[in-house]
Parts: C-alpha cells; sequence; structure tokens
C-alpha cells in the first residue's frame, strides 16, 4: 500500500536570468544528448534478448524515465518563471535577487541571496524567495531586527547589509 503525500504548494515563479539560463541549458543538454545515449543503450540492451533478466535494460528504462520527468518538469516551469533581470527602485530593502548580510544574537555574521526556487544553492548561500528566513526579510532595511523560526526554535537577526550586484 503506498502512502499519499500531498503535493507539495506550489513555489514561486521568480528567477534569475543566470538561473533562467541554467534551466534552459539543462533541458537542451537531457533533450539533445542524454536522452538519446540512454534511448540508444537501451535499444542495444534490449536487443541482448530476455528482458526480465537483464539488469540492463532494467536500468536504462528507469533512467529514461527519469529524464522524461525531468524534461517534463522542465518545460512546464519554463512556461511560468518570470525572469527578475533588474534590481528594485528602492535599493535599501531586501527584495529578490538581493545579497543579505546578517548578524546573529552571538554575533556571527551570515550572508545570504535571495533566488528563485529552482536555484537553490546551500554551497554558495542561495536561499529560497519562499524560505522562512526569505520572507522574514523581505521588504526590510539594514539595521532592521528580524525573528525567524529556525529548527532549534526562533532565533533573532539583525539585517547588517543589503547589496545589489549587477553580475548575478
Amino acid at each position: 500500500m503506498a502512502r499519499y503525500r500531498p503535493p507539495a504548494p506550489p513555489s514561486s515563479p521568480y528567477i534569475t536570468p543566470v538561473g533562467a539560463a541554467r534551466l534552459r541549458e539543462e533541458l537542451d543538454e537531457l533533450w539533445r544528448r542524454t536522452r538519446p545515449e540512454v534511448t540508444r543503450a537501451l535499444a542495444d540492451a534490449a536487443a541482448e534478448g530476455d528482458r526480465s533478466e537483464n539488469a540492463e535494460y532494467i536500468y536504462r528504462k528507469k533512467q529514461l524515465a527519469g529524464i522524461d520527468r525531468r524534461v517534463r518538469y522542465l518545460r512546464k516551469r519554463l512556461a511560468v518563471i518570470k525572469i527578475v533581470d533588474r534590481p528594485p527602485d528602492d535599493r535599501e530593502r531586501v527584495f529578490f535577487g538581493a545579497w543579505i548580510r546578517l548578524e546573529d544574537e552571538q554575533g556571527n555574521s551570515l550572508e545570504y541571496r535571495i533566488v528563485g526556487a529552482d536555484e537553490i544553492d546551500p554551497r554558495r548561500n542561495y536561499i529560497s524567495f519562499d524560505s522562512p528566513m526569505a520572507r522574514a526579510v523581505m521588504r526590510r532595511r539594514a539595521g532592521d531586527e528580524i525573528s525567524v523560526e529556525m529548527p532549534g526554535g526562533l532565533a533573532a537577526f539583525t539585517i547588517t547589509e543589503v547589496i545589489y550586484r549587477e553580475s548575478e
């Protein structure tokens, strides 16, 4: 018996120009290079005989299904995204695309960039526009204090700087 999982709430459609280009490149790579390679490998595996015990055939079918699922997602997502290609008029406030520097209660400094759901990258400190941290800092200014519900409980931060960089 399968467990029912309700669908995830839809993420915001906003994305940076770099993020949109990455999604288009990924779709092109999957459709023009990866999928044809896997299809050829699947046909070769199918030609080997009994498909029910052919591990290569089973693996390639699953791989092809995964590629098709991702291609479907990317096509649907690219149809609805809204590219945010310029900084806001009020650069003193936090909006989509901003780099924010925060200071926690212990004096530790943190830096995040607010990006779309398709661009999240913890290694680069890119957080989702839909995340609790991003929602807490949205429309705030440097010097404002915020409270964010974290896994360990409520945490307080002070916004120390709001930066908009043109090249990212």
